[in-house]
């Protein structure tokens, strides 16, 4: 890689993530750390807002942008098979954003860029979240956005029904199936749910906050001590 094309490439990547290490950005581009340091040195001294130092990490400063269409051929490929495979998987709200992205993203590539994505072969043909999914879906994940408390009827595996009012917590997608993260007021506990054994579901008015042993945090904390006991991890 020239030395121009890295210290594009370092920019691209710092801006992508809200804090970014040396060795990060040594793995990627696979060069030194010292090289990383001197690339910063560089960057720094030509103006570019780099907020941060060695041993912690680097971060873009406010103000500061390039162009972002500048993808490579397989970036663009990625592009379009991401968005092709996540659409029959997502909710109606983010399927059509992803695809409005991409149409803006892919009407600013240089054309061979351009031609060589709509050409890629990798479809995500039929089967997908059924459209009664897919609508609870979306009102899940705009729960868990809003903080807002939902009500839902569900049915287990054994297809007892069941009420609940929940605090929706996050949305997990396990191959084929997704699931909502959250604590069941019911129960008084964490409980994950179904989101094709959903039957209703309904936003609250009901607004909440983060409280100790009720937050996500709390239930990834639970779920890696149960799988270092059953020895699944060191």
């Amino acid at each position: 890689m020239r030395r121009a094309d890295r210290l594009f490439h370092i920019i691209q990547l710092i801006r992508g993530r809200r804090l970014t290490t040396a060795a990060y950005l040594s793995m990627r581009l696979e060069v030194s750390e010292r090289t990383i340091y001197r690339d910063m040195a560089d960057l720094l001294a030509q103006g570019v807002p780099i907020e941060g130092e060695a041993g912690v990490g680097y971060r873009l400063g406010a103000g500061f942008d390039l162009p972002p269409m500048m993808f490579t051929h397989e970036e663009a490929k990625a592009l379009v098979a991401s968005v092709r495979l996540a659409q029959a998987w997502l909710d109606p709200a983010l399927a059509t954003g992803a695809q409005d992205a991409l149409g803006k993203i892919m009407s600013v590539l240089p054309v061979d860029a351009r031609v060589a994505a709509e050409a890629l072969a990798v479809y995500a043909p039929g089967g997908g979240l059924p459209p009664p999914a897919q609508r609870t879906l979306q009102t899940l994940r705009e729960a868990v956005q809003e903080r807002r408390k939902i009500f839902i009827n569900y049915k287990d595996l054994t297809d007892k029904p069941s009420e609940r009012t929940v605090r929706p917590l996050g949305c997990f997608y396990w191959g084929k199936v997704w699931t909502l993260a959250g604590w069941c007021e019911l129960r008084n506990d964490f409980r994950s749910f179904r989101v094709d054994r959903v039957t209703y579901v309904r936003r609250l008015d009901e607004q909440f906050r983060d409280e100790p042993g009720r937050t996500l945090a709390d239930l990834a904390r639970l779920d890696r001590e149960w799988a270092s006991q059953q020895g699944w991890v060191n």
